[in-house]
């Protein structure tokens, strides 16, 4: 698919996602993991509540001990984010973890800066996402789980 082609593409599916999905952080979450994964040819994800309710719960901690950090022993994969003084969409959240890929050279599948978050979200295996935010005291943080797990060392994300 020429780079022009899967421009246009993401942004009709960007567009198409946020009218279907403005009161619904789940949809909207999807939506915006749909066009990143899009514009490599890759599978859209499926919503996973278990998943969500183990990202709830991680989110809540990191809120409560305000820290930062993956939770210990993963069964699967784990993008974070998170803000101080302000609310992030769905949609800001994967944006900025998406704003990764200018890191990642496809053709050496070699990263060049921080890039995992980006290859996360495209990882051709992952088929299940579940996604939650905590917010409190001018901070909110967002957890996302995938499942299957990406990032593994020597393969290809897509």
């Amino acid at each position: 698919m020429k780079a022009s082609t899967a421009a246009i593409l993401t942004c009709f599916l960007t567009f198409v996602f946020a009218l279907r999905s403005q009161n619904d952080p789940a949809s909207a979450m999807l939506s915006a993991h749909a066009a990143v994964r899009a514009e490599v040819g890759v599978a859209p994800l499926h919503w996973s509540s278990r998943l969500a309710t183990e990202a709830q719960r991680w989110a809540r901690e990191l809120l409560a001990t305000n820290r930062f950090e993956h939770e210990p022993d993963l069964q699967y994969g784990q993008n974070l984010f998170e803000i101080q003084g302000g609310k992030a969409s769905p949609a800001d959240v994967v944006h900025t973890w998406a704003q990764e890929k200018r890191y990642y050279n496809p053709r050496t599948n070699t990263c060049s800066g921080r890039c995992g978050h980006y290859l996360q979200i495209v990882w051709r295996d992952t088929e299940y996402v579940g996604c939650a935010s905590a917010a409190g005291g001018g901070r909110q943080v967002w957890v996302c789980n995938y499942l299957p797990p990406g990032n593994i060392v020597g393969e290809r994300p897509y």
